[in-house]
């Protein structure tokens, strides 16, 4: 969102109205919103008296099964002048019994990519992992017992650092649109976008990879938790954490899934499941929602199905019936890993990381395909969903082709004998291979 967080709006998102510059910020300062609906990323949620209630869609955690209708509230990105780590809100709101009003924040990582949603509230503050100047917050709305939908009046921010930064501060790169070089990739300028672009050259860390079960999502013609209706062939994931839940059509939390065929998919998080909400199985130990004591990257539905863990059931009271931690649409299922059943998979969940990574940006399909080598003629290997993320090792040079980027005859090379033409992705600038 680099052109959002510029100017600290942004068409499609929540207006954000500090009465002054919201990079006059600092930390300790308090921040009121003004609190209204304009679209774009927002879901099934409308003004109304002076609140913002739920609106009348079917919006829901549909991998889970939730029974409980949902909405999300986007406010615009906007930038404090200091670096912060803790975002604390305290939230005034009519909540029906069995409701929920919950929000949620993130940040930007040096990377420029957004860091995990954390939630904040006037108890316990949000935590990012890293000091930012770059924020955002999104409010989730479930409904109560018989469909009561809660009322959000007003939000109330604090921002502050936990701890000084150590030796000279410095502040985190903003997201910025980055021309890249036509030794490296097209020289067309990347269309707007609503995810913060890659800087040039920052620290890797490698992600999170873990093996978990796989299954098929099916669903088509629902609306996922994100506000995304399923079509047929779809690709996209479910994972059952907010935490990790991607605004619609965009690849901010983007997985890498890995096949026993050898196949490898990267499809975007939009919806919540299977069978937990809040089992963010891949968060660092201490960070996790629930299930605190099972080890990272071990989802709760697993350990309940194989371990007998909290009496076999999931965090709705349910009896789990396989160990899957992830759902995967159809396209994504038959498509991109060609799988003819439910299967072990390996899942490298790419926003646990840092370093350079780049956007699919296919034109007329809903997927970029993955090849072997950097020419059309090699065999394909796995596919990226349009507009989700992945990491980008290197650059070497092969077939010219022509894109949404431009024409070129570079190649982006995204894992071990998997290459993407660079005329089709919204890339940084990386090093030759």
């Amino acid at each position: 969102m680099a052109t959002a967080l510029a100017a600290a709006a942004m068409a499609g998102v929540l207006a954000l109205s500090l009465g002054h510059a919201a990079s006059a910020t600092s930390p300790g300062e308090t921040w009121v919103p003004e609190l209204s609906v304009q679209g774009g990323d927002d879901t099934n949620v409308v003004a109304v008296a002076g609140a913002i209630r739920l609106a009348d869609g079917v919006v829901r955690a549909q991998s889970a099964r939730s029974p409980r209708t949902e909405g999300e509230l986007y406010l615009a990105p906007y930038r404090v002048a200091t670096p912060v780590d803790r975002i604390t809100a305290k939230v005034t709101a009519d909540v029906p019994p069995g409701g929920q009003v919950v929000v949620d924040v993130r940040g930007v990582k040096s990377d420029g990519t957004w860091s995990e949603w954390s939630t904040a509230s006037g108890a316990a503050p949000a935590v990012l992992a890293a000091p930012t100047i770059d924020l955002q917050v999104r409010v989730t709305l479930v409904a109560g017992d018989f469909g009561a939908s809660p009322a959000l009046q007003r939000l109330w921010f604090t921002t502050e650092l936990s701890k000084p930064l150590a030796g000279t501060p410095t502040t985190p790169v903003a997201p910025t649109t980055t021309p890249v070089p036509a030794t490296t990739a097209p020289t067309t300028t990347p269309a707007p976008t609503t995810v913060p672009t890659v800087p040039p050259s920052p620290a890797k860390v490698a992600p999170l990879t873990s093996r978990v079960f796989a299954t098929r999502i099916g669903l088509v013609g629902n609306t996922t938790a994100n506000g995304h209706v399923i079509v047929p062939r779809d690709h996209f994931v479910a994972l059952p954490s907010r935490r990790g839940l991607a605004p619609r059509d965009t690849g901010d939390y983007t997985v890498k899934i890995c096949a026993p065929n050898g196949r490898c998919a990267w499809s975007p998080v939009w919806d919540v499941g299977p069978w937990n909400i809040q089992d963010d199985y891949w968060s660092a130990p201490g960070t996790r929602q629930q299930w605190g004591d099972l080890a990272r990257g071990f989802p709760e539905s697993q350990a309940a199905f194989q371990q007998g863990y909290n009496g076999g059931k999931d965090g709705f009271g349910r009896r789990v019936a396989n160990p899957a931690g992830i759902d995967l649409a159809d396209g994504t299922y038959y498509d991109d890993l060609q799988l003819a059943d439910n299967s072990w998979v390996t899942v490298t969940y790419q926003w646990t990381g840092t370093g350079p990574s780049a956007l699919a940006r296919p034109t007329g399909a809903a997927t970029l395909v993955v090849r072997s080598a950097p020419t059309d003629a090699s065999s394909s290997v796995g596919a990226v969903a349009g507009g989700a993320r992945m990491a980008v090792t290197c650059t070497a040079a092969g077939q010219s082709r022509s894109g949404s980027q431009g024409t070129s005859s570079q190649w982006l090379q995204i894992g071990p004998q998997q290459y993407v033409p660079a005329a089709a992705v919204e890339a940084p600038r990386v090093a030759p291979c």
